[in-house]
C-alpha cells in the first residue's frame, strides 16, 4: 500500500491581508505535512501587495521552495486550474505551470476542463482538450511532473466523463486528482468513484461538505468553489 501524506490546499487562507509565506507558515503551525499552493498567470494587485496567498508564475519558483523548506513542509502539487477546453489559454498556462512545478519541487499540477466555450459542440470540446493535454504532456513527461485531472466541470462531473477526458491522451504524465466534495455535489458516490480511479490517482482533494450545502446544491452543481 502506498504512503498517504496529509496536506492542505492554501485556499483555506481566507484572509485579505496575508501573503503566500504566511499561508505556508500557518499550514505548518496547524500540523500539515504538505501544502498545495495556487499559482496564477501575470501580475495582480492583491498578491503583489501581500494581501493574497496565490503566487504569480512570473515569480522565482525558488520563492515557493524556500518558503516550504523554512516552514518544514513539502509540496503535494500546484493548483493550476485552467480551461482545457480553451487551448488559447490552457496550453501555455499549463506548460508554464509544469515548468514552475519542476523547479519549485511540486510533483503534480492539478487542473480541470474548465467552463467550455459557448459556441462549441461536445465533440469539438474533446478535440480541443486532447490538443491541450497533448501539448502539456510533452512538457510534463521529461520533467517528471504529473498532471492531475480533477472532476469539477460539465464533462468531468461523472465517472464516464472523467474517464473520457483521461483517455484522450495516452501519457504516463496524466493521472487523476480526485475530489470527494465535487464528486459528491455532482450527485455521484465518491467512494465508488474513487475505487474506479484509484490506480490512476496522483493527488486527492478530501472535502467535508456541510449538510446545508448538500441539501441546497447536490445534483445541481459540478463542484464547490474555493474549497468548502
Amino acid at each position: 500500500m502506498g504512503k498517504i501524506g496529509i496536506g492542505i490546499n492554501l485556499e483555506f487562507v481566507r484572509h485579505q491581508d496575508k501573503p503566500f509565506e504566511w499561508a505556508v507558515e500557518k499550514a505548518a503551525e496547524l500540523g500539515y505535512e504538505y501544502v498545495e499552493p495556487m499559482v496564477h498567470w501575470g501580475r495582480e494587485l492583491l498578491s503583489e501587495a501581500g494581501y493574497f496567498h496565490s503566487v504569480s508564475m512570473l515569480d522565482d519558483p525558488l520563492r515557493v521552495r524556500t518558503a516550504c523548506e523554512r516552514a518544514g513542509v513539502k509540496l503535494s502539487g500546484l493548483s493550476a486550474h485552467t480551461p482545457l477546453c480553451k487551448p488559447e489559454i490552457g496550453v501555455e498556462y499549463l506548460k508554464q505551470a509544469i515548468r514552475f512545478a519542476a523547479e519549485c519541487g511540486a510533483p503534480v499540477v492539478n487542473t480541470d476542463e474548465g467552463p467550455k466555450p459557448e459556441w462549441t459542440s461536445e465533440e469539438e470540446d474533446h478535440v480541443l482538450m486532447r490538443y491541450t493535454l497533448k501539448e502539456a504532456a510533452k512538457v510534463a513527461e521529461p520533467r517528471g511532473v504529473l498532471l492531475g485531472l480533477e472532476p469539477h466541470q460539465q464533462y468531468s462531473k461523472s465517472p464516464e466523463g472523467l474517464n473520457q477526458i483521461y483517455g484522450l491522451v495516452r501519457s504516463p504524465a496524466i493521472g487523476i486528482n480526485f475530489d470527494t466534495g465535487n464528486s459528491y455535489l455532482s450527485g455521484q458516490d465518491p467512494v465508488k468513484w474513487l475505487r474506479r480511479v484509484s490506480k490512476r490517482l496522483v493527488h486527492l482533494h478530501a472535502k467535508d461538505i456541510s449538510v446545508q450545502q448538500s441539501e441546497s446544491e447536490r445534483g445541481k452543481v459540478t463542484g464547490t468553489p474555493v474549497g468548502c
